[in-house]
């Protein structure tokens, strides 16, 4: 029979479990990191650049709209300093979106709007609302027209 015996300190002991602890826990962040999908590094409205009529056309293709290639609407808007019950409403649907609006507080914006030719159920009483700022889309809609009419995220609806 062999006895095999060691000495050892308080002091090795806990620097043992402080390290085993500390593995644990960065094993722990890495498997959840790694559950979780990957997120982008930046918002449409850091990314997305609008200079042209195609650039905006491509970003509404890029939700499934089909759209008349010319805007039926295109005009200088400013962005209030303050915003109101309604605007900040309007904000909400943006930041749902990624975008935000009060980055933009005061400033001008160009507001363009298509007519869309395949919202789902066939209306044609649908428009997609595009608001760039400095060559970049800061936010927009897709509003209905018609009696009683909605609006929503350039999110297709389903």
């Amino acid at each position: 029979m062999v006895i095999v015996s060691a000495k050892v300190s308080k002091r090795k002991i806990l620097i043992g479990i402080v390290a085993a602890v500390c593995i644990i826990a960065l094993l722990v962040v890495l498997c959840r990191k790694a559950d979780q999908p990957a997120q982008p590094e930046e918002t449409p409205a850091q990314t997305l650049k609008a200079a042209t009529n195609e650039d905006r056309l491509a970003f509404l293709a890029s939700f499934g709209w089909q759209v008349r290639e010319a805007p039926t609407e295109t005009q200088e808007v400013r962005i209030p300093k303050e915003f109101n019950e309604v605007f900040t409403r309007y904000n909400q649907l943006q930041q749902s979106q990624g975008f935000d609006l009060s980055d933009y507080a005061g400033k001008t914006a160009k507001r363009y709007v298509y007519a869309i030719t395949n919202y789902p159920g066939g209306s044609q009483d649908f428009y997609a609302t595009v608001l760039v700022c400095q060559n970049k889309i800061i936010g927009g809609d897709v509003t209905s027209t018609a009696e009683g009419g909605a609006m929503h995220g350039f999110a297709m609806p389903q």
